[in-house]
């Protein structure tokens, strides 16, 4: 057994949804949760520790995006020993964190699991030097397939699945497109969370396998949101939501608004 005394214990618990944006999308997952790590003795933050021979800090990640794929709904969740406010925690961790990696909000946990909550995703993916009206035929050639197997390496090997059945919803933000300088064809798909994951690249394989659609660079993919799935509007909502005490009011309400609308020309903008 380890000597010394045993770790303090976890008096609460924060969750945290944080953004990847810019070149930061191009950071492994790997090196983000060390980034947040010392992140967080760098702020002071009294996070609790597991025991044993190797003690690691109590920091979970909840499904997080592929490396070179942005962000804007990214979360974790932390143990610390005593309490800390939530928002104080927001200010000092985002002060520490290198730009792009950028604290959006922090909640004290309620009851339940948070990755129970995230059941599918909101993703933008832009295509330059593909014609909308090219994009849209593909898409809707995809959305009309009953079933589009693609196939993918994962963690157990090659795997072959459906790429077709996850997809909730994509289609063509034409008022997005009309506000780009350059040709590019922008898509907006909701993706159900399954095993193994639909990636919006297997969709992309998807569309090339329907239609030939074969984008002449690398796409830009943004993942805008995550949570519960209403099934009868095939819409998300926010997994913070039960956890939150209090919804922002009046002039807050305005800054949070203004704070997701300003998301949008970065993620549609040109890769950098």
């Amino acid at each position: 057994m380890p000597e010394g005394p045993a770790p303090a214990p976890v008096t609460q618990r924060l969750r945290v949804r944080y953004a990847k944006r810019g070149r930061m999308r191009f950071t492994s997952h790997r090196d983000i949760s060390r980034a947040v790590e010392r992140a967080v003795r760098r702020a002071g933050i009294p996070v609790a520790f597991s025991a044993g021979f190797s003690p690691h800090p109590k920091i979970s990640y909840t499904g997080a995006a592929a490396t070179g794929v942005a962000s804007e709904a990214e979360y974790l969740e932390i143990g610390l020993t005593t309490h800390r406010d939530p928002d104080q925690v927001r200010t000092a961790l985002d002060a520490v964190l290198p730009d792009g990696l950028d604290i959006v909000e922090v909640v004290e946990a309620g009851a339940g699991a948070l990755a129970e909550r995230l059941e599918a995703s909101r993703w933008l993916v832009r295509l330059d030097g593909v014609a909308p009206d090219v994009a849209d035929a593909a898409v809707r050639a995809f959305m009309a397939a009953g079933e589009i197997e693609v196939e993918r390496l994962t963690k157990k090997g090659r795997r072959r699945f459906d790429a077709r059945a996850a997809v909730i919803a994509c289609e063509i933000d034409r008022r997005a497109t009309q506000d780009t300088d350059v040709e590019c064809a922008i898509l907006r798909m909701v993706v159900r969370h399954t095993t193994p994951a639909v990636r919006p690249d297997d969709v992309l394989t998807g569309l090339r396998q329907v239609a030939d659609l074969a984008p002449p660079s690398p796409p830009m993919v943004t993942r805008l949101a995550q949570g519960p799935l209403d099934d009868s509007t095939g819409e998300l909502t926010d997994p913070l939501a039960s956890d939150r005490q209090t919804a922002p009011a009046g002039d807050d309400a305005a800054a949070s608004a203004d704070a997701v609308r300003a998301t949008a020309p970065d993620a549609v903008g040109a890769q950098s």
